[in-house]
């Protein structure tokens, strides 16, 4: 699963929109979005502050 296809699963399991999930992350909508669509990928500290908060909210991964 790339990291893009995290985010949305992710973002889908919590039933949140791309705007509130940028919110929760402290991202922007726009940031959300390219991550989403695989045209960037996130450094190290903002993935680490993903799974971290996917872990508090105890989304899972597997399939």
């Amino acid at each position: 699963m790339t990291f893009g296809e995290k985010v949305k699963s992710a973002r889908l399991q919590l039933f949140l929109s791309q705007e509130k999930l940028a919110k929760e992350l402290g991202v922007s909508f726009a940031t959300i979005n390219r991550w989403e669509r695989g045209l960037c990928e996130p450094n190290y500290d903002w993935q680490k502050a993903f799974h971290d908060f996917c872990e508090k909210n105890h989304v899972n991964f597997e399939k």
